[in-house]
């Protein structure tokens, strides 16, 4: 699997349709455009100069996107597992971004 395409199945999981195109511009350079929808309509269409770049674009731009609309009072909360003897899973509290 090329990291693009494990880059598409992520956003397939989060229930986002996507579609890439490949074009020429004036000075003959291949760009690349991936669009990503959901359901609700809302869209995301991001261009770069290679295909991964454009993928990976348009993840960081629905992340984005997911913070922004998140609650100023609820906090972000990342899980991690601290060492290997049985702790298990601890949520580190981090500030606002």
């Amino acid at each position: 699997m090329k990291d693009w395409e494990a880059v598409a199945d992520n956003l397939k999981k989060a229930g986002l349709s996507s579609g890439w195109v490949s074009a020429l511009d004036l000075e003959g350079r291949t760009i690349w455009m991936v669009d990503g929808h959901r359901g609700d309509g809302k869209r995301f269409v991001v261009r770069a100069d290679e295909k991964l770049t454009a993928f990976l674009e348009l993840e960081s731009a629905i992340r984005r996107e997911k913070l922004e609309r998140r609650p100023k009072s609820q906090p972000y909360i990342r899980k991690s597992k601290i060492g290997s003897k049985g702790r298990g899973n601890r949520s580190n509290l981090i500030s606002e971004p």
